[in-house]
C-alpha cells in the first residue's frame, strides 16, 4: 500500500530545485562565507560574505557584518560591508548600508540609508574583485617584464 523509501532515495531533482530559496531565519547567527546559486533570504545574522549569482534578501531583522555580491538584492534590514549588485539593488524603507555600493541599477526609498561610495556598473560589464585586480596587475607587470627582455 506504502512504498517504504529511505531519505538516499531521493533523486537531487527531488531535493533540491532551481526556484528554491534558502533561508537564515531570525535568532540564528552564522559566521563564514555563504555561496549560493540560489536565491536567499537573510532574517538572522551572518558574520561574514555572500556570494549569490542570483538574489539575496535582507529582512527587516536580518544583518550582515560582510561583504555581498549578488545579481539582484533587497535590504531591508543591516548590512556593514560593500554590495556589489550586478543587476537592481533596492533599499527599502529603515534599511541601512555601511559600505560601498555598486549597482547596474539602483532604487532608495525614503527612509533607507548608506553611508559610502555609490558606482553605477554599466551594462554588461563585470566588475572584478580586488583580488582580481591585483592578480590582473601582478599578470600584466610580468608580462611587460617579458616583453622588455625580449626586446
Amino acid at each position: 500500500m506504502f512504498k517504504n523509501k529511505k531519505n538516499d532515495d531521493f533523486s537531487p531533482a527531488e531535493v533540491t530545485s532551481p526556484n528554491s530559496t534558502s533561508l537564515v531565519g531570525a535568532g540564528t547567527t552564522i559566521k563564514g562565507d555563504l555561496s549560493s546559486s540560489s536565491n536567499m533570504r537573510i532574517d538572522g545574522t551572518i558574520i561574514g560574505n555572500i556570494n549569490s549569482t542570483a538574489k539575496v534578501i535582507i529582512g527587516p531583522n536580518g544583518k550582515v557584518e560582510g561583504d555581498i555580491i549578488a545579481q539582484q538584492a533587497d535590504v531591508v534590514g543591516k548590512i556593514t560591508g560593500n554590495v556589489t549588485v550586478k543587476e537592481l539593488l533596492q533599499l527599502k524603507d529603515n534599511s541601512v548600508v555601511n559600505g560601498n555600493i555598486a549597482a547596474g541599477k539602483l532604487q532608495v526609498e525614503p527612509n533607507a540609508s548608506f553611508n559610502g561610495n555609490c558606482h553605477m556598473i554599466p551594462p554588461g560589464v563585470v566588475q572584478m574583485t580586488e583580488v582580481e585586480e591585483e592578480a590582473d596587475a601582478v599578470l600584466s607587470s610580468g608580462k611587460k617584464e617579458r616583453l622588455a627582455m625580449a626586446k
